[in-house]
């Protein structure tokens, strides 16, 4: 099975509303998004038509107001997106990514940490 294709930002901006919310109207989607993407309920309707035609979410027609769904748990989907960001900016060099990802910004205690914890599974062969 191939991966569905690579969202938007205005595709994720959906998908992290119904991530957090859970399965949702059309009218929840758009309320949720808040002032700072102004959408009006006519773009988000067609955007999750589209979505839904691309597989990225699913949708329920058993009710008058159809609900929406992510396909895809919001950690696969981050996966999906940096394995693409891995290959076509880093050559395919996980190492180049975090060397770039740490530094362009100071990391707090708490990633370092996770970051710490994550390293010591792959080489204990955990992972």
């Amino acid at each position: 099975m191939t991966s569905p294709p690579r969202p938007t930002p205005a595709e994720l901006e959906i998908l992290r509303v119904l991530w957090e919310r859970g399965p949702s109207t059309v009218r929840e989607v758009q309320e949720s998004l808040g002032p700072a993407r102004a959408a009006g309920y006519t773009t988000v309707l067609k955007l999750l038509q589209i979505m839904a035609d691309k597989s990225l979410v699913t949708r329920d027609e058993t009710a008058r107001a159809h609900v929406y769904a992510a396909r895809a748990p919001e950690t696969q989907t981050q996966r999906q997106l940096v394995r693409d960001l891995v290959d076509r900016a880093f050559g395919g060099s996980a190492a180049q990514l975090v060397v770039q990802a740490l530094s362009g910004r100071r990391a707090s205690a708490a990633e370092i940490e996770s970051i710490r914890k994550l390293l010591d599974e792959i080489e204990g062969g955990k992972r």
